[in-house]
């Protein structure tokens, strides 16, 4: 089995291999939780209106979902480094005709080519366990976000009780990439995903970073019986 190291080239290659079927398997690996994931998440955008980041956007999903809610004082800038999730993503909001509101960009998450407080929030869906520097990655979120905007986390995490801290490890490390692998045809992609995942197993490990990279008000809470959690802080003022 192909392992994949975490180092940028590496996870491109990654996520450039599976971005054919990285919708369906989201979908389905999921039970299609993922939608309601990503509407908790933008519900943590009520209020915020003007320009939105969309860090590691991937397909777009998210950023999507950032526009259902506010019809129209939003628009949505997604960042990504892989080429073929941001052609996919492009395909997508060419369908939905959304190309006028939601634009795209190929970029490092560690050196964001926006000015300061460009932006009234920014966000990222399970893409900061992939950036080897988290710490400059959040740094760079804050950064490009306005005094008092808000900086929102959307991660897989691990449960910590019930029967799913028994059962959840189990679908993670074996059924997962097993499915993952076969669909994809990329069988260490999928086995990746709880190799990433088990480096930063709890909202507190993403909590500590938000609060280093100067957001106050931090605060997650679980979804799905934690194995997802949402974290959200907000820029302090100087």
């Amino acid at each position: 089995m192909t392992r994949y190291h975490l180092d940028p080239d590496s996870i491109r290659k990654l996520f450039n291999s599976v971005a054919p079927t990285y919708d369906f398997l989201n979908h389905l690996l999921s039970l299609r939780r993922d939608v309601s994931w990503r509407r908790e998440a933008i519900r943590e955008l009520d209020g915020f209106q003007g320009f939105i980041l969309d860090v590691a956007t991937g397909t777009a999903d998210l950023a999507m979902e950032a526009l259902s809610r506010e019809e129209h004082s939003r628009s949505v800038m997604g960042l990504d480094f892989s080429e073929a999730m941001l052609r996919a993503a492009q395909q997508k909001l060419q369908k939905r005709h959304l190309s006028d509101r939601i634009f795209l960009s190929l970029g490092d998450a560690v050196s964001l080519p926006f000015r300061d407080g460009s932006f009234s929030a920014s966000m990222i869906a399970f893409g900061l366990r992939n950036i080897p520097d988290k710490d400059r990655a959040l740094r760079e979120m804050v950064r490009v976000t306005r005094e008092g905007g808000r900086v929102i986390l959307l991660e897989f995490t691990l449960p910590r009780k019930g029967v799913m801290k028994i059962l959840y490890p189990i679908y993670f490390t074996k059924i997962l990439p097993w499915v993952g692998g076969r669909v994809s045809g990329d069988k260490g992609a999928y086995a990746y995903l709880p190799e990433s995942v088990f480096r930063f197993r709890y909202p507190e490990d993403y909590e500590e970073l938000m609060r280093r990279s100067g957001l106050d008000q931090v605060h997650s809470r679980h979804l799905t019986f934690g194995i997802v959690s949402l974290m959200v802080g907000t820029k302090r003022h100087r």
